[in-house]
């Protein structure tokens, strides 16, 4: 019964190096692309996504959509990659933040690249909001 596990989670981590998106959610396996819930109320979390980007020569701004809490942005530098970033006030001063990102490459894999982006975005993140515990 143990081997069935191994066998997904073997399969769940190789899927994350040969794909080329990854996205956070709620229960990811994966505890680096699990959502993270801060100490915010939206306006104030969407402020602090958006600065990731606008103070950043990496990024460009696609669009901003305020009412849907949504974020998308254009990495123009190194690898090329898209990024939806998504903020939701679960309850007051309990706002989630989600990320999907996919690598814009010829091969339908990015070694990880995604994965990679999204916890150094959360990494950034942490440094501006207070981060709850799940």
């Amino acid at each position: 019964m143990m081997t069935g596990l191994n066998k997904l989670s073997l399969r769940d981590k190789l899927s994350k190096y040969m794909n080329n998106h990854a996205e956070t959610n709620d229960t990811h396996w994966d505890n680096q692309l699990q959502t993270r819930y801060y100490k915010s109320n939206k306006d104030k979390a969407m402020d602090a996504v958006k600065g990731l980007f606008q103070d950043n020569s990496l990024y460009e701004i696609n669009a901003i959509s305020e009412e849907h809490g949504e974020i998308s942005v254009h990495v123009k530098k190194g690898k090329k990659a898209f990024i939806v970033a998504t903020v939701i006030m679960v309850r007051p001063f309990r706002t989630a933040v989600d990320f999907s990102v996919t690598t814009e490459s010829v091969l339908p894999i990015d070694f990880g690249y995604s994965a990679r982006l999204i916890t150094q975005l959360y990494e950034q993140l942490n440094n501006e909001l207070p981060l709850l515990n799940n």
